[in-house]
């Protein structure tokens, strides 16, 4: 699939994860291409009618930060992502939006692209609401998923939180994957299923203290793991 690709968030650990991977992207900033903006975002793409695809990594991903600011969430997630699909809607642009393991209940774990979806804090209604207006379109792919840096940032990590969660350099390469190619739908990807504990472990972390989800202010999911066994049949790498 030959394309030009905008990718937003390009300056975000995934964004910029991604377009390092694919030199041949725009990496959209919020100075040109504002998410809250329709009418800049209008022009922007007016001006570079090549592209035909767009990576949307932009977000407000901090459930904590989401809670204290739920407008700004609103506004982010929800009301700029569904400007960007109206915007794309208009011009048959494919849109890849990036989604979360949030959006499912977390008590199972192993969740399937079709499982019912039941998010469990602020944070992850607002990236539901964003996955709502994608689907309006014809032409998108949902890719569900839970990345973090390619060092493990805290000093402590969840012994009782399960996840799939992979690097930021890992999951770069499986989003380039699907954005170079035909697929549209949804997909999830990610490792094995682990404790953030072990994942922070499997990044070489050390030192690194046992807490509990139970600590937490904001309410936590117990096991988001995913099943990836669709995007292992279609793709077949990594």
């Amino acid at each position: 699939m030959c394309s030009t690709i905008l990718i937003t968030g390009a300056a975000g650990k995934l964004g910029s994860a991604v377009l390092s991977l694919m030199p041949e992207g725009i990496g959209a900033t919020r100075a040109d291409f504002d998410l809250s903006n329709a009418a800049q975002m209008d022009a922007f793409l007016d001006k570079h009618p090549g592209i035909t695809t767009i990576l949307h990594c932009a977000a407000m991903i901090s459930p904590p930060k989401i809670n204290e600011d739920i407008a700004q969430a609103i506004q982010s997630n929800i009301i700029g992502t569904s400007l960007l699909a109206a915007a794309c809607y208009k011009r048959d642009i494919r849109l890849v939006y990036i989604s979360t393991d949030y959006v499912f209940a977390g008590e199972k774990g192993m969740y399937k692209e079709q499982d019912e979806l039941l998010p469990q804090n602020k944070y992850a209604w607002s990236k539901l609401g964003g996955e709502c207006a994608v689907q309006m379109l014809d032409n998108y792919v949902i890719i569900r998923l839970s990345f973090g840096p390619d060092i493990f940032p805290y000093k402590a990590a969840f012994t009782d939180q399960y996840t799939s969660r992979e690097s930021a350099t890992v999951i770069a390469k499986k989003i380039k994957n699907i954005v170079v190619s035909d697929f549209k739908g949804v997909i999830h990807i990610g490792g094995t299923r682990k404790s953030v504990y072990e994942y922070a472990l499997s990044l070489g972390a050390e030192n690194i203290d046992k807490i509990s989800i139970k600590d937490m202010s904001v309410k936590m999911p117990t096991d988001t793991s995913l099943d990836c066994s669709l995007y292992e049949q279609q793709f077949n790498q990594d």
